[in-house]
């Protein structure tokens, strides 16, 4: 058995490409793709305060003007960002971060296709303005393509939703006076964007409109999603943390790698880390110096980072400090001045995969988890922390242990909650739908996982790396393609496996084969024989079998599921009735659970946790309307069923204790063993 065991272009706007796109987006550059001269991104340090960094948010009211569809290009030939936005249109105010689509009752807002601008006031100290630090702004989402000016100059472009970006800002800034921030935003995917759309003229009544397509199942909402921060740096700075950890019997081991503006081309500087437990007290420390700042900590009686339920503690979590400081050429003086002063979470886990299992610290690990959406009511995809707590705290009392960011990455702060509930990540990229393969699509979906991974790296729930959801991997170009993503994937970081969710038949996928864990979608009962509950539990357990006989490689099942209307009942089971969503849960169950027994099969994931919007369809009512809990979170009764299921399996795989009131009481029973009363 082979065990693999791990340590562990600038954007193109619509208005400026539309010319030629139209000759591109639907040439296949053949089977064969070529490595380009990827560029990597730098930084992205999540902003910390520490006794060397201040942060400002600038999150909160912005000024909002809408670009005419027909005119995109507008704002920037009549240069809006030279001055206050209200100068050259009528502004209304948008709050940051949400999306801006639903925030209105304008509906031409809400399916605007093309730029927005965003712009605001805002002071910075006149402490800010030393010659000894720098300042950045850093923008945790914005979707789609961005370009951003601080007093009237531009200072950063980027292209991919979800993903940060930052720019240095220090020579921009009015320091101990007002500056003004000017954001524009172009929602318009293609076929050569990541995700694809596609964007046509089409006749409406009085005139022409730009209308935009996609296939991917999910509202494209747009606008500056996530917060939007400044924060101070000294002159001499922490630009990069990575860490890998291992365990060795009851020894942590935390492999850990500097890096600072100077790019090692300063040697005068040492790295000292620190590990912290959560009592605060310093359980390990080990100091590195030169250009090259590298090293180990190692941490006696450790405390594992485990899953949610495997563990009486799970999610543990260190504090580890990173002091970059100057150098001593004497070993009788003492180091010279601190220079920065970044802190980071560290959990301490090993990740090893086989033909048939996926372990965590040694242990086999069978997900039980859901397809999720960063999707409410009003915000929209737009962070919002009582929302990502509900969330959380839904996840926990439904006895799940992991989910995927479908299909996109998540928020940082997501991320850092995952760590701290224990909870796995299956970590997917933007890539939805992808079909029309060419270069051009390959170089920016590289850019994209190279982005994820530069962000998320370090996070010790992510478990996986996902490269694409449903791409269409039966046409010929997709072998390649794929192979070529795959290979890029893992040389970014091999300490993870890689998966994508497949929507294709087994006999028809040319991309399976360059994967390390097989994840396939399926909808039995609902868009393949609808309504016939008889038709699942056998279809589940052959393809399943099917995948596995054919790639001799983990599989898991990471979609399937029913679309219900809440409070819709009918006996017997009727489709988009909450009976048959429960009773579709059931026959899946029972192909896992004999599919559990053949030690290939080790996780299944629901669609959806919650509803979610979608474009507007005579297929969808409000939505997508899978989930087994409401949009505004409450459960069918569905989730009461799926409850009693992934708390059953926490117990009878991870010894977990089941809670108090995951049964009603209905009458007493002499049997000590309260589950033996239920068929899961």
């Amino acid at each position: 058995m082979t065990i693999y065991r791990r340590k562990c272009r600038g954007p193109a706007l619509t208005f400026l490409i539309m010319g030629t796109i139209g000759y591109m987006v639907n040439s296949v550059f053949g089977a064969m793709f070529s490595n380009g001269n990827e560029s990597l991104s730098e930084g992205l340090l999540y902003p910390r305060e520490s006794e060397t960094r201040e942060v400002k948010k600038l999150d909160g009211m912005w000024n909002f003007v809408r670009s005419d569809s027909n005119n995109p290009s507008q704002g920037l030939r009549e240069k809006w960002f030279s001055d206050d936005l209200s100068r050259f249109k009528p502004t209304i105010q948008m709050p940051v971060p949400s999306s801006y689509n639903d925030v209105t009752e304008d509906a031409s807002l809400r399916d605007h296709v093309g730029t927005v601008w965003y712009d605001r006031k805002f002071f910075v100290p006149k402490s800010w303005g030393s010659q000894d630090q720098r300042v950045f702004v850093r923008f945790g989402s914005v979707h789609y393509d961005t370009i951003v000016w601080i007093n009237g100059i531009q200072v950063a472009k980027h292209e991919i939703g979800h993903l940060p970006f930052e720019a240095d800002i220090s020579t921009e800034l009015k320091y101990g006076a007002e500056n003004r921030i000017t954001v524009l935003c172009d929602n318009v995917l293609l076929q050569v964007t990541v995700p694809q759309g596609k964007v046509q003229n089409q006749p409406v009544d009085g005139g022409v409109e730009l209308v935009q397509t996609y296939t991917f199942d999910f509202f494209n909402y747009a606008g500056i999603h996530r917060s939007v921060m400044l924060y101070t740096v000294p002159r001499v700075f922490i630009r990069d943390v990575v860490v890998n950890t291992d365990l060795v019997g009851d020894e942590g081991h935390i492999y850990y790698s500097v890096k600072s503006n100077l790019n090692g081309s300063y040697h005068d500087l040492q790295a000292t880390v620190k590990i912290i437990d959560k009592n605060g007290t310093v359980v390990a420390t080990d100091s590195t110096a030169g250009a090259d700042l590298k090293g180990v900590v190692l941490v006696k009686n450790v405390k594992p980072w485990w899953p949610y339920l495997m563990h009486e503690e799970p999610g543990y979590l260190y504090n580890m400090e990173v002091t970059l400081e100057g150098k001593s050429n004497e070993a009788s003086k003492p180091l010279g001045e601190i220079h920065d002063v970044y802190r980071l979470k560290v959990g301490v886990r090993t990740l090893e995969w086989t033909n048939t299992s996926l372990l965590i610290n040694g242990r086999p690990i069978y997900f039980r988890g859901f397809g999720r959406h960063e999707d409410s009511d009003i915000r929209g995809k737009g962070l919002d922390y009582a929302l990502l707590t509900k969330d959380f705290n839904l996840l926990k009392w439904v006895g799940a242990n992991a989910y995927r960011t479908s299909h996109y990455p998540y928020s940082e702060e997501s991320m850092q909650f995952a760590d701290e509930h224990g909870i796995m990540i299956i970590d997917e990229c933007p890539s939805v739908d992808t079909e029309n393969y060419s270069q051009i699509l390959l170089e920016k979906q590289k850019s994209s996982i190279e982005q994820l991974i530069h962000r998320d790296r370090n996070h010790p729930s992510v478990i996986m790396w996902s490269i694409a959801n449903e791409p269409r991997t039966a046409l010929f170009a997709a072998d390649a393609y794929f192979e070529a993503v795959a290979k890029y994937t893992r040389q970014l970081d091999p300490t993870r496996p890689v998966t994508a969710a497949i929507a294709v038949g087994v006999n028809d996928d040319r991309a399976a084969k360059h994967l390390d864990i097989i994840s396939f979608n399926r909808y039995n009962g609902w868009y393949s024989n609808a309504g016939k509950l008889n038709m699942i539990t056998n279809r589940v357990i052959e393809e399943a079998q099917s995948w596995n006989a054919k790639h001799n490689k983990p599989v898991l099942m990471s979609e399937y599921g029913a679309d219900t209307m809440e409070g819709l009942h009918m006996l017997p089971a009727y489709i988009w009735s909450e009976d048959y969503q429960s009773q579709v849960f059931s026959r899946h169950f029972r192909a896992f659970d004999s599919l559990r027994k053949q030690n290939f099969f080790i996780g299944e994931f629901v669609w959806n946790f919650a509803d979610f919007k979608t474009a507007q369809t005579y297929t969808r009512v409000g939505g997508n309307k899978k989930g087994i809990f409401t949009r505004n979170r409450q459960p069918k009764a569905a989730a009461y069923l799926l409850r009693q299921r992934y708390h059953a399996l926490a117990e009878e795989l991870d010894k977990s204790t089941l809670p108090d009131d995951l049964f009603l009481y209905t009458a007493e029973n002499k049997q000590s063993d309260q589950t033996s009363k239920f068929e899961l």
